[in-house]
């Protein structure tokens, strides 16, 4: 049996969740997964954190630490994931063999993680075994973990603008992508394919946001874009809006795929940040992105 822990390094779960984590920690041991929980997952007293920077990151850091603890699986998100960057010791994360998981908020930890490192980590919720549409992610996660077939992680889709790309991935959450801007957590563009996808954000929020990553340059660097899904603003404005965005900004010169298959919905696939991804006319990994947990 192999085992992974469950992580909170973003807004702290609340305490009615619990059943909902006994029940995501009973489906990863059907599986053939010894699991386990960090002390600090829930809220305290109705605060954001569930422990301070410091002890958040310090149990992350005890996750790659461990040598028997192959996935680490972070169930958290919100908005506070990014104060934990400056805690974490990057040497002894790039020799530890422990893969991170997380989405959303964890773009922070995943391309601060990548930048500094190099070592790759897979963008999804894994509460999403549980979820609505729990009996298709249990399989695929199931699948995935026995080396069955790479189901979680083939992305199909159509190219808006050119018809191929290659790189090695960053990105995820778009805002939350952009905390790093201007740190030394936001990672080299030169070369990348830049994995976008959103949850909130009306259509004046995501203009800024495509016309920030234009004002860096960042799309004179990268060798393509995919773009999962933009929750709020495909509901809103529709789902062409933010591909005639992305054509607008990058001035229809860079390859753009776009996709349903990644993002914030429930049936959502992974992503890995920080390998090598060629993309044709589907979005396939040239590899299998991490070691079989089984």
């Amino acid at each position: 049996m192999t085992k992974a822990m469950l992580v909170c390094c973003s807004d702290a779960r609340k305490y009615d969740e619990r059943k909902m984590i006994d029940e995501l920690k009973t489906k990863l041991h059907s599986f053939g997964i010894d699991i386990d929980c960090a002390e600090h997952i829930f809220s305290q007293s109705g605060m954001i954190r569930s422990a301070s920077p410091q002890v958040r990151a310090d149990e992350l850091m005890n996750c790659f630490i461990s040598s028997d603890t192959e996935n680490i699986f972070d169930i958290s998100g919100g908005d506070i994931a990014n104060e934990l960057l400056d805690h974490l010791d990057y040497e002894m994360i790039s020799q530890s063999y422990s893969v991170f998981w997380g989405y959303s908020d964890l773009t922070t930890i995943i391309n601060a993680i990548y930048t500094k490192t190099g070592k790759s980590s897979v963008l999804y919720q894994i509460k999403n075994i549980i979820g609505t549409c729990g009996q298709l992610q249990t399989a695929r996660v199931k699948n995935f973990i026995s080396a069955k077939d790479n189901e979680l992680f083939d992305i199909k889709g159509r190219f808006i603008s050119g018809g191929s790309m290659k790189g090695i991935t960053v990105g995820g959450n778009i805002r939350c992508l952009l905390k790093l801007a201007g740190t030394e957590y936001f990672p080299d563009m030169n070369g990348k394919v830049l994995v976008l996808e959103a949850r909130g954000g009306k259509a004046g929020q995501i203009i800024s946001f495509f016309n920030q990553l234009k004002q860096m340059r960042v799309y004179d660097k990268i060798n393509g874009m995919i773009l999962g899904t933009f929750t709020t603003l495909d509901n809103t404005c529709g789902t062409g809006f933010v591909e005639r965005l992305a054509l607008e900004v990058t001035g229809g010169k860079l390859p753009i795929f776009r996709t349903y298959e990644f993002g914030h919905s429930p049936d959502s696939k992974a992503v890995i940040i920080g390998e090598e991804l060629a993309v044709t006319q589907t979005c396939s990994y040239t590899k299998y992105p991490i070691y079989p947990m089984i």
